[in-house]
């Protein structure tokens, strides 16, 4: 079995060491390294290219939300979920429009860290309930109309391999086959595919493709 490698980022040692412990002592995850504050969370996700970062959003230095901006445009293959103590909606709103896949909470049970790491593993989007519903208010009062996507005044910003893998995902192409297509693991798709919907604020593949047309942000075939 191929293990998830693992990056932690916390300045509390012994926070940093308990998760460890946790993930450890499963047979699908592995923690390949450990940083203390977000400019070694950047350092280190160049040299190690983990499958995923777990980050704290308060640190010294540079923050888990500036971290997590820069190693998201930079490594954009390494998935990213927030870790951190407090319940703030604005924090998660923060975090995903960095580039977070997820959130999750420091109170968390051991199951529920993992199901979240489990989760952003396979394309999911890790949000507690707690905040779910404040999330997709919050979202609901940005869009002019209800129902619709993101307000045409403003466009999502993209990464040049999001708009790629959108180009594909538009022709009504798998997962695995814009992995084949565009040479890049599965993983790698799910995970961007997930930041798309997430940032096109869109409920399928399809209407992340309406809506990329719609503002150019793709290229309809001919």
């Amino acid at each position: 079995m191929t293990r998830a490698r693992i990056l932690l980022v916390d300045d509390h040692e012994l926070f940093r060491e308990g998760v460890a412990k946790v993930i450890k002592n499963q047979p699908d995850m592995e923690v390949v390294g450990q940083a203390e504050d977000g400019l070694e969370a950047l350092t280190l996700a160049h040299e190690l290219r983990p499958d995923l970062i777990i980050m704290d959003i308060n640190m010294p230095l540079s923050n888990g939300l500036e971290a997590t901006a820069l190693i998201h445009a930079s490594v954009p293959e390494s998935i990213i979920i927030m870790l951190t103590a407090y319940e703030e909606e604005e924090k998660l709103f923060d975090a995903i429009k960095a580039g977070a896949q997820g959130y999750i909470l420091k109170s968390s049970s051991p199951a529920g860290l993992l199901g979240g790491i489990r989760g952003a593993l396979d394309g999911e989007s890790s949000i507690p309930r707690k905040l779910a519903r404040q999330f997709l208010a919050e979202f609901s009062k940005i869009s002019k109309q209800p129902g619709n996507l993101a307000s045409e005044d403003t466009t999502p910003v993209l990464t040049n391999r999001e708009r790629e893998i959108l180009d594909v995902m538009a022709s009504g192409a798998s997962n695995q086959e814009i992995a084949d297509q565009l040479g890049i693991s599965l993983q790698t798709v799910k995970s961007h595919v997930s930041n798309i919907l997430t940032k096109l604020q869109a409920k399928s593949r399809h209407q992340a493709a309406e809506f990329g047309l719609k503002q150019g942000l793709i290229k309809r075939k001919i």
